[in-house]
């Protein structure tokens, strides 16, 4: 396979770099690509790889494809580090769910959010645009759940009639939307397709956690080519399909919004300090883990810290 280009993405924090292998194209296996990066203390799973077929690069639906049959995110989400984001979420949802409720979850993956609502006795429908990730939600669903799953674009669910859901997860689909076209096509379809005075939640990936962690503090900037994808006015990141993940600050995402009638209820930093210190999350001693979680809760919507979170969690009630 000819690799026009190898994307280094540490994935368990969603945040985009970028190497090329100094400006040559590379012939190889993924897993050749993977030993290379092995040398570098990258494990398997940080890895997604572009091909070119009559060079044209693959179409965006291949390329999410090809990066989450390769990635493990239910296994992310169950690591200590992947934890603190998932019980975020997670207790969120929480404040607003009532005995008979219906869930939609768009973006679903692996079901990892689907299935432990629908594990609590909720109706969950699910929509999920890769065929891989559907083949393991439908292993994973569990005797008893009431969850469906099918096949569809977050930016559009005709199929789905307007007003239907109580709560709604857009918790995947924003990452890898480009323009802001596409970023209002997947929100006002979101916010049709929920109840008035319902709750919608939507994931974005935060701009900061990727100059801070990546761009500095691994001197990646150093590289024309990553310098090249940062605005050295702004220091915004950009992003296309050929780097998979979008990247957001919280201006743009209040002027996403400002499109909708909605309520923001919270603004969190789903993540905020966890994946800076990844690897003492991992280590921790359970009493000490406890406590960080209690310490993370009682900052992640405070808004003079919330903008360095690798993950940003928005969270709207439809009026």
């Amino acid at each position: 396979m000819d690799c026009g280009m190898m994307r280094y993405n540490p994935a368990a924090w969603f945040v985009p770099a970028w190497w090329h292998g100094d400006g040559l194209t590379l012939s190889c296996s993924f897993d050749r690509l993977v030993k290379i990066g092995e040398l570098y203390g990258v494990s398997r799973y940080a890895y997604t790889v572009f091909a070119f077929q009559g060079g044209k690069i693959m179409e965006t639906k291949q390329i999410l494809t090809d990066f989450y049959s390769n990635y493990d995110e239910d296994g992310r989400l169950r690591s200590r580090y992947g934890m603190v984001e998932f019980l975020t979420t997670m207790r969120y949802i929480e404040k607003y769910l009532k005995p008979g409720m219906r869930i939609l979850e768009i973006g679903a993956g692996t079901g990892r959010y689907s299935h432990a609502l629908a594990q609590k006795g909720y109706q969950v429908d699910a929509v999920e645009l890769v065929e891989h990730n559907i083949e393991i939600f439908k292993q994973k669903t569990m005797p008893g759940e009431n969850v469906t799953v099918r096949q569809g674009n977050a930016m559009d669910l005709s199929v789905l009639a307007s007003d239907t859901y109580d709560i709604t997860l857009l918790l995947g689909p924003m990452y890898h939307l480009f323009t802001k076209a596409d970023q209002l096509r997947a929100l006002a379809e979101a916010v049709r397709v929920t109840k008035k005075g319902g709750v919608i939640f939507a994931a974005y990936c935060g701009n900061e956690a990727t100059m801070i962690q990546y761009c500095f503090g691994r001197g990646m900037l150093r590289e024309e080519r990553y310098r090249n994808l940062v605005d050295p006015v702004t220091f915004k990141a950009s992003s296309d399909p050929a780097e998979l993940f979008q990247l957001y600050r919280k201006e743009e995402i209040d002027e996403l919004m400002e499109n909708f009638r909605v309520e923001r209820l919270h603004f969190v930093g789903s993540d905020l300090a966890t994946n800076y210190m990844r690897e003492q999350i991992e280590n921790m001693e359970e009493e000490v883990y406890e406590l960080y979680l209690k310490y993370h809760f009682s900052i992640c919507e405070r808004q003079d810290l919330v903008g360095a979170s690798h993950h940003f969690l928005d969270i709207s009630r439809k009026l």
